[in-house]
């Protein structure tokens, strides 16, 4: 068996599974092979509507997608996402090409040969999103030092990477050691996910199933399982986390105690307690907010204005200083359109994000709310002990 035929795996005579790496040129080339091969009725590729969409159009992020990624909160998912294509980017650098090069010429070959083609994958966001809440505090400190901070300079053949798929499954079971449970969402439940989708159109006719060669073992153990108990767990594998409620709770009881003990401080005479309680709140609360901007190199008028927002924002929880001040970056200091197409080239996160006006956006959002955030709690903590 030639090195290449390791990632060639007849489930049946109906259909097919090939392993791909996502920034290898060897795969490009035989994805097409493959669809001229093997001649299948539908192709099903390893991509959701987001992830094709953004292979298709590559632009970046446009300034109306900026200002509904700030009221929706989302800041720290966008980095996160960002940091994952980083890792990609640099291994595809040196392979010379893009992550997903391979799936988008499946879809072009499929397309070209007027083959169907079926999406398999879980939308990004729900996968990401998933991930993220399902880590605890720790898991998520190493999982952003790993992406953002730690500089990775091993070298390694990337064409040797896709010949041997378990080596593949090797470097995604070491990632797992780094973070368990992100693990678990990223790759045990997207082999589900994937098996599930591949037996829901088993009956449409020969399938050649285009994935990543880290898949290949966990997708073919799920398969041999009854289809009716795959195809059972897609309703439960594609659902939103929600959000726990007790942050939400927490940010809103902290400034009603408050309010409530300085009342009280106000109706026993004690003005000088209240003074130096407000002042405490005023001061941390703008201080490590403008912080915050500050570091993400904001402009100056962010800065301002985050600074005034946070006293404010910090006694309502629907509201967050950070998204005053990158809706003012953005204003201020408008992204174009080189700027939004740039924004996922950068080779690095802190290109992208410090370097890129996109980027700087999305991270005076996320550290404006990070500052907010910790002025509140330091804050609360300093007047409690004063009032106690």
């Amino acid at each position: 068996m030639s090195e290449e035929t390791k990632n060639i795996i007849d489930i049946d005579e109906n259909l097919r599974l090939l392993g791909t790496a996502h920034v290898s040129t060897t795969s490009v080339n035989l994805v097409k092979q493959q669809i001229e091969e093997y001649n299948p009725d539908i192709v099903a590729v390893e991509l959701c509507e987001s992830r094709l969409a953004t292979l298709k159009k590559p632009e970046g992020i446009n300034n109306e997608e900026l200002l509904k990624i700030i009221s929706e909160g989302k800041s720290a998912m966008i980095i996160l996402q960002s940091a994952l294509s980083v890792q990609q980017r640099k291994m595809g650098l040196d392979a010379g090409e893009k992550p997903g090069a391979e799936l988008l010429a499946a879809i072009n070959t499929a397309e070209e040969k007027k083959i169907p083609v079926e999406l398999i994958d879980r939308d990004v966001i729900i996968t990401l999103r998933r991930a993220w809440y399902k880590m605890g505090f720790r898991e998520k400190i190493r999982v952003l030092d790993t992406l953002l901070l730690e500089d990775d300079e091993d070298d390694f053949d990337l064409e040797e990477i896709l010949e041997d798929s378990d080596l593949l499954s090797r470097m995604m079971e070491d990632a797992k050691e780094v973070a368990p449970n992100a693990g678990y969402v990223l790759v045990d439940e997207r082999d589900a996910f994937l098996s599930a989708r591949i037996q829901q159109i088993r009956g449409k006719g020969k399938i050649l199933a285009v994935v990543g060669a880290g898949h290949l073992s966990g997708i073919q153990k799920n398969l041999k399982k009854p289809a009716i108990e795959c195809t059972s767990r897609l309703a439960e594998l594609n659902e939103q986390p929600k959000k726990p409620s007790w942050p939400k709770y927490l940010m809103l009881a902290i400034p009603i105690l408050l309010l409530a003990a300085l009342a009280n401080s106000a109706y026993e005479g004690d003005f000088a307690t209240v003074w130096d309680s407000i002042s405490i709140w005023l001061v941390l609360n703008a201080a490590l907010t403008g912080i915050g901007v500050l570091i993400a190199r904001g402009h100056p008028l962010s800065i301002i204005v985050g600074a005034l927002a946070s006293p404010i924002t910090s006694l309502n929880p629907s509201l967050a200083a950070g998204w005053f001040a990158g809706y003012t970056q953005l204003k201020m200091v408008p992204p174009t359109g080189k700027d939004a197409a740039d924004f996922l080239e950068f080779p690095s996160l802190f290109s992208m994000f410090f370097r890129n006006k996109v980027g700087r956006v999305i991270m005076v959002t996320t550290l404006g709310n990070a500052g907010s955030t910790v002025g509140t709690f330091l804050a609360a903590g300093l007047i409690s002990n004063g009032l106690i």
